[in-house]
């Protein structure tokens, strides 16, 4: 591994560089001598390596046996410890995390551990954990959460016990909120109805007083009424109306079976100081009234006149339904208490009119933010006059949203504030709607998925949006060619763009990703799946692409090539190390060749191979188990020299994984 460090040192007003590549260093100040990490100075070292993030730390520990001892050291009294990218090994993580009293933070994706890793991930110290994909542990981890973290602030758990085998009982959850007292945000990103339903609000009345934020990854609704139901606080004989427990929630936010009037009211009117709703539901069948949102439900949210923020989405993930029972009277009940409202949500609403949606932008003269998915009697009359408002969007989302057309968008980019534009499946918008987006110069997030734009129309991104962009989707727009990147990088200089996504366009060949390659964009994601042209030569482009004359493979952290109809085993050739040396996710289809999928695998650990069609998206660790093999029987050339001079590989193994940059500090 080639880890290069630059040392800037400041000595009597004079700057002097020095270069630390692998086992010397080399100082820039009109001389070529060579010179021995031994003498850079111990506090200077670890100065340099207390700005970088874990990965780094390992990566330059893994050159030298003073980084390594001074790495350790480091490791004793981090503040932070955040691993998200990489999932370590129990064995690979024990020793990063030596006792710390120091240690507030903690984040870690733990999908190859389990409950062995408990005694060496929870600290009495920590403030802050966050654990992500934690199939493998059982409840246990909760009670141990509970027990030795007493001065937890803030607490994330995701999939907690998901794989078979595993449980979680309700003493755990006990354990848990009785135990940290201090608590203040609780994230469950997991399916809580698992806990016997009789026994579960008693279990939060221990909860800490000083709760301000909870989300839970699903719960029934019927639990969340008997939760926030008020006549649970009967204790309280002065306060009648507050219920016993979680009287500071600000934010709630869940995902249940049914949004139902009952639970809209129940939170109304027992969460005194809410700031922030989202609810999600995703019936499994057609919900009877009583089981559904009317009318009559949307009129009791905001009784307090205390809501920033509202979402109320329908997902069709198992059943395609609305919101059947809401129309426009519902909004305009609702609008009369929403005047503060800074960002809604909604989702599903299939009655609601041009006159609800309108409502609602007149009403909320404070909205910034504006999400509508499924509006499937949205038109372009909603914002025809939006420009003699004095509202001051910046980010506007409107996917599925099928009756629009360029006139909306022509309306919308008169807010020149905007920074977030979802068009996805409007598949009515073309060339001219570019030509009006092109016009909005601190636009930072377009998606323009399923529309009916031309290579020709991309020119309009050109002058003042293309070149401030971070995120780019163009999935879906059958009509776009190779021409597509030269309209938008042919010519441009620096860029800001770092996601690009050029999924399923029938017309995109290898000779547009050469195009790609040669801009030379420091792309981290690069999505280019179901693309029947795109092929070997595509992959081999982009792992001989070179930023700022660095290494091989660019920047690209996900990289998803999933069904492209010209992938071979010839490009599993320059998937291996040391090309793509940043790639954290790659999307192949496995039926290629399993056996060579799976040496892959082997061969870069750390790599997340995903070959059955999954979306490589924001929050990976919703991806099924057994996507990826790992295989430490294979013990490369530099690990087995490691092995043999008695030096501990854990630092090389995680550093592999992290970033081979050149670090200047």
């Amino acid at each position: 591994m080639n880890v290069c460090l630059r040392i800037i040192i400041i000595e009597g007003g004079y700057e002097k560089s020095v270069s630390v590549c692998g086992m010397g260093s080399k100082e820039e100040m009109g001389g070529t001598e060579e010179a021995s990490l031994d003498r850079l100075p111990s506090a200077l070292v670890a100065t340099v390596m207390t700005k970088l993030d874990i990965a780094s730390i390992c990566s330059l520990a893994s050159t030298s046996s003073t980084f390594r001892s001074c790495a350790r050291q480091i490791l004793s009294f981090l503040p932070s410890f955040h691993l998200l990218d990489i999932a370590p090994t129990g064995d690979l993580l024990g020793p990063l995390l030596p006792p710390n009293p120091h240690l507030t933070t903690l984040k870690v994706d733990c999908s190859r551990l389990d409950d062995s890793a408990i005694a060496f991930l929870l600290k009495p110290s920590l403030h802050e954990i966050s654990l992500h994909n934690c199939a493998d542990f059982s409840g246990r981890l909760l009670s141990e959460i509970g027990s030795r973290c007493k001065d937890l602030r803030s607490l994330y758990l995701g999939s907690v016990a998901e794989r078979r085998g595993r449980a979680i009982h309700i003493s755990d959850l006990e354990e848990l909120l009785g135990g940290c007292s201090h608590l203040e945000a609780l994230i469950l990103m997991f399916d809580v109805s698992l806990f016997l339903r009789h026994n579960f609000a008693r279990v939060w009345a221990s909860a800490s007083g000083k709760l301000t934020s909870l989300e839970i990854g699903y719960i029934s609704s019927v639990t969340v009424t008997e939760l926030l139901s008020p006549n649970l606080g009967s204790h309280l004989p002065s306060n009648p109306v507050q219920p016993s427990i979680l009287p500071r929630i600000q934010k709630l936010c869940l995902n249940v079976d049914y949004i139902t009037d009952a639970m809209i009211s129940t939170i109304s009117k027992g969460l005194m100081f809410l700031t922030h709703l989202d609810l999600q539901d995703a019936p499994l069948i057609e919900p009877r009234i009583t089981f559904d949102l009317t009318n009559a439900g949307l009129q009791q949210i905001n009784q307090l006149g205390r809501l920033k923020h509202l979402s109320l989405v329908r997902s069709q993930e198992f059943l395609i339904t609305y919101f059947r029972r809401v129309n426009d009277l519902g909004l305009l009940l609702m609008a009369d208490k929403c005047a503060n409202i800074e960002s809604i949500c909604l989702g599903g609403f299939c009655r609601v009119t041009d006159t609800g949606f309108k409502t609602i932008l007149h009403s909320c003269t404070r909205l910034y933010k504006l999400k509508v998915t499924h509006g499937t009697h949205l038109t372009d009359l909603v914002f025809h006059d939006i420009s003699a408002t004095s509202l001051t969007l910046t980010h506007v989302s409107l996917r599925w949203c099928n009756l629009l057309t360029n006139h909306a968008v022509l309306s919308l980019a008169s807010n020149k504030e905007l920074k977030i534009l979802d068009l996805r499946d409007c598949r009515s918008l073309g060339d001219e709607a570019l030509q009006a987006i092109g016009t909005l110069p601190r636009l930072k997030i377009l998606l323009l998925d399923g529309s009916d734009i031309t290579d020709a129309g991309l020119l309009y991104l050109r002058p003042s949006v293309i070149s401030s962009l971070y995120a780019l989707s163009l999935r879906g727009c059958k009509r776009l060619t190779d021409k597509c990147i030269t309209a938008l990088f042919n010519g441009c200089c620096v860029m800001e763009l770092r996601e690009l996504d050029l999924s399923n366009l029938p017309n995109l060949s290898d000779n547009g990703v050469l195009l790609l390659a040669k801009s030379r964009i420091p792309f981290f994601e690069l999505r280019m799946r179901q693309c029947p042209l795109v092929g070997d030569t595509a992959v081999m482009a982009l792992a001989s692409m070179l930023i700022d004359e660095a290494k091989h493979g660019s920047s690209l952290r996900m990289l998803d090539l999933y069904n492209c109809g010209g992938i071979t085993a010839l490009a599993f050739r320059w998937l291996k190390k040391p090309y793509f040396p940043k790639l954290k996710w790659l999307g192949v289809t496995g039926n290629v060749n399993r056996d060579i999928v799976d040496a892959l695998a082997r061969s870069r650990p750390f790599l997340h191979v995903a070959c059955h069609g999954e979306e490589l998206g924001a929050d990976p660790y919703a991806t099924s188990d057994g996507l990826y093999t790992h295989d430490y029987d294979d013990v490369d050339e530099f690990k087995k020299w490691l092995l043999e001079n008695g030096i501990d590989s854990d630092f090389e193994e995680i550093g592999d994984a992290g970033n081979n940059d050149e670090m200047v500090v």
